[in-house]
């Protein structure tokens, strides 16, 4: 039976639902000969529900690595559109990137310049973007958002002439986002640069 592990958390791949009861089954068995026992709530059997599976189940998603793999809506080469079963950032992984946020203090750094902030911050965006944003990158969108709402608020304390303009220190950073999209690597993620800002 195909499967994947990374310390203590496996994915087993069953054809049916029978199948897998079985393979639960010996895998409790197993474990209980070593004095271990399945985890009661992360062991649970998921219905990879897509394009070729229409059923329904109880469970039709789960979490790996920082992933949540669940029935997504893509699109295929030819601009069709199609259920796949597939996995994007987590839940959970997206609320620890936004606590990060938090933690920098982005709009208390006005001493910072804005070159200052992308060499401080920059490589661990990079590296987010690289692992999270593998599969389904759009599913970052939200969370990266925050991070631009959180330049604006730099900005605002850091220009006399943005401090009670909300929305043209938005248009500040997305013409920055524009014109220099290596300062910050999520500015190359939107459909056109600046597009995450709302701004045109």
């Amino acid at each position: 039976m195909p499967f994947e592990r990374y310390a203590d958390d496996v994915i087993a791949h069953c054809k049916t639902e029978k199948e897998a009861q079985e393979m639960r089954k010996a895998i409790a068995e197993r474990l209980q000969t070593c004095g271990l026992e399945l985890h009661p709530e992360k062991t649970k059997i998921v219905y990879c529900k897509d394009n070729f599976r229409k059923g329904k189940y109880p469970n039709e998603k789960f979490d790996f690595l920082g992933y949540t793999f669940q029935p997504r809506r893509s699109k295929n080469r030819k601009g069709k559109f199609f259920i796949n079963f597939s996995p994007a950032v987590s839940n959970q992984a997206a609320k620890t990137i936004r606590d990060t946020f938090r933690r920098w203090n982005l709009p208390n750094r006005s001493d910072k310049a804005i070159e200052d902030l992308s060499r401080m911050f920059n490589p661990i965006i990079r590296g987010w973007l690289q692992y999270y944003g593998r599969y389904y990158r759009s599913a970052l969108y939200p969370t990266m958002r925050e991070l631009d709402r959180d330049l604006v608020l730099w900005a605002k304390r850091k220009y006399k002439k943005l401090r009670r303009h909300h929305r043209r220190a938005t248009h500040w950073i997305a013409r920055i986002s524009r014109r220099a999209p290596a300062l910050f690597a999520h500015w190359h993620m939107g459909v056109r640069r600046g597009s995450m800002m709302g701004a045109v």
